[in-house]
């Protein structure tokens, strides 16, 4: 008995010191990008040569280019989040209780933006909506052609059907395990449908939106094909800033920028925490 006990703890042992290491590699980097944001050398390196905040005031300065992306990024992010939560919710309920024969076609249709490369959900995009400028043209309406393609409209269309099938994969998850006589006793004792989904179905269902919602904020903040390919000329989501600085400059700016990112996921999380709490995001 005792060398079944022990040979149990070992493993134990064993496993947790993977775990361990397995996040310590993960964050590492995270870290080193953290610290690396304060040098206060002119070029990016490690360890630092000294401790200055001049990067951060030279990324958060209203006079340069960090700030608008940064806004833009939170913009099209939080848009986006609103608007793939309200279509999700809607998409799920119809595809778990009303769909029939046709919900694995429906989950399929709805969840391939995940299983198609970005870019090439991001260049058929483009060529859709060409062909859509080009429509419009023909018929003598030249001015809604240019709703979709290179615009603020064009660029948010593109990050909902990205964000879109994380939402439905976290609310249909949520719907698949509930129990439906809750509804039909709400509906016994005089609840009618809308009274019966606020305050039944949508607070059980309320992990999977949370979780979705977070999912698709965190994602759509962090594209890069589609934003690059729709976006509107003469702007750029965060991403794709960093990726035209970091080719021609290699100084901590960079660091403080992601840095900043970092920020805000935690400041997501951490609203998410105080409002709701992260247990509710547990199935």
């Amino acid at each position: 008995m005792t060398q079944v006990f022990s040979g149990q703890t070992t493993s134990r042992i064993v496993v947790l010191g993977f775990i361990v290491l397995v996040y310590i590699f993960l964050l590492t980097p995270l870290l080193v990008v953290v610290i690396a944001s304060f040098d206060s050398a002119e070029i990016l390196s490690f360890p630092i040569e000294g401790f200055s905040l001049k990067w951060y005031k030279k990324a958060l300065s209203t006079e340069g280019v960090w700030l608008d992306s940064i806004l833009l990024s939170v913009k099209i992010a939080v848009l986006a989040t609103i608007i793939s939560t309200a279509l999700g919710t809607a998409v799920s309920l119809y595809v778990v209780r009303f769909a029939g024969k046709w919900r694995e076609s429906l989950r399929i249709f709805i969840i391939l933006p995940l299983l198609l490369p970005e870019i090439l959900t991001a260049i058929a995009l483009l060529i859709f909506y060409y062909n859509i400028e080009a429509f419009f043209s023909a018929i003598g309406t030249p001015m809604l052609s240019g709703i979709f393609r290179h615009s603020f409209f064009g660029l948010l269309t593109g990050h909902v059907l990205i964000t879109l099938p994380f939402v439905f994969l976290g609310i249909s998850g949520s719907l698949n395990n509930f129990d439906l006589s809750l509804e039909e006793a709400s509906r016994s004792l005089g609840g009618g449908r809308f009274i019966t989904f606020w305050r039944i179905t949508l607070p059980i269902v309320k992990p999977g939106i949370i979780a979705g919602g977070l999912l698709a904020l965190i994602v759509s903040y962090d594209l890069f094909a589609i934003s690059f390919l729709l976006k509107p000329i003469g702007t750029a989501t965060l991403p794709i800033q960093l990726f035209d600085y970091v080719r021609w400059e290699f100084d901590p700016t960079a660091a403080a920028v992601s840095t900043v990112s970092i920020v805000f996921t935690l400041v997501v999380l951490f609203i998410t925490e105080r409002l709701v709490g992260l247990r509710a995001l547990r199935f």
